[in-house]
């Protein structure tokens, strides 16, 4: 999953790697320098790091500005072994890094963030001669990272462990992205942390989505509550609220029909089902391989009917990453769970961390 996306980050660690062995030299020192530390009988056995404190408080002028090491800071990281990394060892490792990012469909603003992040940690950092450059590229994009895909996180299972019941979760997205199968499999991630459910077609306005959402009611021996074609979407769902209250159901799953932010009557549809249901949360489906297109997606949702959180299906089959790197940070909303196969028990519960280091994994 993500292969693509994870080889182009292995390629920035093994461009800044290459980008610093030119400073794997000590920087020239002029002869009157040499010259001095030859005339000192102990300068031999000299501590380097006194030698540099000394030579700091010999010359102001040496320092710098804080963006852009000196050659006296330069010499100094030298003598204590230590390297220092400069603007010029990053300037094309980043532009290499971010045609990367956009190859592999992340959001421009998102790439950008990742960039100045990675930038800001490790312009003028110093890392052991012994070290390798790769730890610290490799720290560096870990925080960049989950800094944009760990936005607005947090724990779904707790969140249905402490609201009250029922909870009522909404779906929407746009037409064919797998929202009823997800449905689904939300469904059976329930049953399997003891948490009972009930699904409700709120899509009366598609044909034959009734026996769709039915075959999988059936599949998984879970209650359907369905209203004949053209009904009212949010009496549909309100009515599966009811029946959860009768029969202590402790998950409303609500489906709706597929639609574009811009069909103004579907919109129209949700905005009723909030205000007669008002849904515990809003879940936006959409495929991770659709990339920049369902970011695009999201972020026209969210501005149009608030989401709660995201699931990507066909994360599985995605090798760019773009979608999964980039939604949360664009909508501010987290992504929650990852469509990860065709079976009900494929869904796996997002964690940004866990993705982080998967991507970052050089084994």
């Amino acid at each position: 999953m993500f292969d693509g996306l994870k080889d182009k980050l292995s390629g920035f660690r093994e461009d800044v790697e290459e980008s610093t062995e030119a400073e794997e030299a000590p920087p020239e020192a002029d002869a009157s320098t040499e010259s001095d530390a030859t005339d000192e009988p102990n300068a031999s056995a000299a501590d380097p790091a006194e030698g540099a404190d000394r030579a700091e408080a010999e010359s102001d002028d040496d320092a710098g500005s804080d963006d852009e090491p000196s050659t006296f800071q330069r010499a100094k990281a030298f003598a204590t072994g230590r390297i220092i990394i400069e603007e010029e060892d990053l300037e094309e490792p980043l532009w290499n890094l971010e045609m990367a990012l956009l190859e592999s469909d992340v959001e421009m603003s998102v790439a950008e963030q990742i960039l100045d992040s990675v930038r800001e940690s490790m312009l003028g950092e110093s890392r052991k001669q012994v070290d390798t450059t790769g730890e610290l590229v490799e720290a560096a994009l870990h925080d960049a990272l989950v800094d944009v895909i760990a936005v607005g996180q947090f724990d779904f299972e707790e969140r249905i462990a402490e609201a009250d019941k029922p909870v009522t979760i909404v779906f929407t997205g746009v037409n064919g992205v797998g929202k009823t199968t997800s449905i689904a499999k939300l469904s059976e991630w329930l049953a399997d942390r003891g948490y009972s459910s009930v699904l409700a077609n709120g899509d009366t306005y598609r044909a034959g989505a009734n026996e769709q959402i039915r075959e999988h009611a059936d599949r998984l021996g879970r209650d359907l509550i369905s209203h004949d074609q053209g009904g009212d979407p949010a009496a549909v769902i309100y009515d599966g609220v009811e029946y959860a209250e009768a029969n202590d159901v402790d998950v409303v799953l609500g489906d709706t029909a597929g639609r574009l932010h811009t069909s103004d009557d579907l919109m129209a549809q949700l905005e009723k089902i909030d205000r007669v249901v008002d849904p515990d949360m809003t879940i936006f489906v959409d495929e991770a391989v659709a990339g920049q297109d369902a970011v695009n997606r999201a972020k026209e949702f969210n501005d149009a009917a608030a989401i709660d959180g995201a699931i990507l299906t066909k994360a599985d089959a995605d090798s760019s990453g773009g979608a999964a790197i980039s939604v949360a940070y664009v909508t501010g909303k987290p992504i929650l769970f990852l469509g990860t196969g065709q079976g009900y028990d494929d869904l796996a519960l997002f964690d940004p961390e866990a993705l982080v280091e998967s991507l970052l994994d050089e084994e």
